[in-house]
């Protein structure tokens, strides 16, 4: 299959366990691109928590973030396209949120959060976060405040204490009219109806003219499963959890030893 695109996880695939790239990944990615074969990052991250990483990977122009609820042109800085959840469902989030003590997060093309959590993210088994989210996280008081206070959010992530109390939680919000994906032990996602990183990655397939079965999807994680199924050819991280492994057709080597590297010169190089 001659390929043209690769979609690219970036929390615990694109990046190392430090947050910090392989610079073999970099070598590799710029190298596809030079033989044609462009890669986009398709994360659960903000805008603004990709951009660190632009400089590095010069040739990546495409983000499908916030886990496919924004398509973003980093080349041209705007929203290519975007849908949301209404607000009173993330003032929904906030206030559980607040019953088991975990820390709120809206993910648009910025990053916002509480800055009372921000300063306790190891609580919330995200200490690795904590520089990133001092940098560049708009930091407010109250999150069911701030969700009230705007029309609509991309995504809302809550990150709990205890694989129990966001067990706990999900039954409490499983009834509303969203996405939901578990990324951890302690993470729940959430996006609107119909929205994850396949949805994301097909808007931006046919805004490049491609189809999906030339795409090459790499991840480690539940909420990569959708865009994994959706493409042409599925690659687990080594560090993937075991759906992952089990429904992709190439493993490749961990997020710490250039396993998106090792992919892309098996399938593009």
């Amino acid at each position: 299959m001659n390929y043209k695109l690769v979609a690219i996880d970036m929390d615990g695939t694109l990046l190392k366990s430090d947050k910090t790239l392989h610079p073999g990944t970099i070598r590799d990615i710029e190298e596809a691109a030079a033989n044609g074969v462009q890669s986009v990052y398709c994360s659960g991250r903000s805008v603004v928590e990709i951009k660190p990483y632009l400089k590095d990977l010069p040739s990546m122009r495409y983000g499908v973030c916030a886990s496919g609820a924004l398509v973003y042109d980093f080349k041209e800085e705007h929203i290519i396209f975007s849908k949301e959840i209404p607000s009173k469902y993330a003032v929904i989030a906030s206030d559980i949120a607040k019953k088991y003590d975990a820390m709120p997060h809206f993910l648009a093309d910025n990053s916002t959060a509480c800055i009372h959590h921000v300063t306790h993210m190891d609580d919330y088994n995200m200490g690795v976060y904590q520089p990133l989210f001092m940098e560049v996280a708009k930091k407010v008081d109250d999150m069911s405040k701030e969700a009230a206070s705007r029309l609509s959010i991309p995504k809302v992530n809550l990150y709990f204490r205890t694989n129990a109390d966001r067990k706990s939680a999900y039954e409490e919000l499983k009834n509303l009219p969203l996405t939901f994906a578990t990324v951890g032990d302690t993470v729940l996602e959430m996006t609107a109806p119909g929205v994850s990183k396949a949805f994301g990655v097909n808007v931006l397939a046919n805004r490049l003219g491609i189809s999906m079965e030339e795409i090459i999807g790499i991840g480690d994680s539940d909420n990569d499963r959708e865009m994994l199924s959706a493409v042409g050819f599925a690659v687990a991280m080594g560090n993937a959890e075991e759906e992952i492994l089990n429904m992709s057709r190439l493993v490749t080597a961990d997020n710490d030893h250039n396993g998106v590297g090792e992919a892309i010169r098996k399938l593009v190089l």
